[in-house]
């Protein structure tokens, strides 16, 4: 598992006084970033080889501006050239907001998944979580 610390910024709130809704998926990509660098580890745009397939939020408290927020980060399915990352937001002791993704081990050339294989796969295994 990998965690991450969040300070919200006031740009973050909106007019309800809480962190916009818009805010949290760029928040969890942040906390994404140590699975991009096992897939592609020189962050490398040009070598890129990962896309998104879904993403769903559940929003489960409000987050406030006056506290750090810390994004939990796990995958929770391995799949052949796919694998599912679960990511919780916690404020305060709680947890404030869910995220499923699936992410793509993909082929901008041939437009096609690829499989994930070798210590690559070992690396995302070690962060496996039921």
């Amino acid at each position: 598992m990998f965690t991450y610390t969040i300070t919200p910024r006031v740009a973050d709130t909106d007019a309800l006084g809480h962190i916009n809704n818009t805010v949290l998926p760029c928040w969890f990509e942040e906390a994404r970033t140590p699975l991009f660098r096992i897939l592609n580890p020189k962050m490398d745009f040009a070598a890129w080889n990962l896309i998104m397939a879904r993403m769903e939020v559940d929003y489960l408290k409000q987050i406030f501006f006056h506290s750090e927020v810390e994004v939990k980060t796990w995958i929770c399915r391995m799949g052949n050239s796919s694998f599912d990352v679960m990511q919780e937001l916690w404020q305060d002791g709680a947890v404030c907001a869910r995220s499923k993704s699936i992410l793509v081990h993909f082929d901008f050339k041939t437009q096609k998944s690829v499989p994930i294989q070798g210590a690559m796969r070992d690396d995302l295994l070690a962060h496996l979580q039921e």
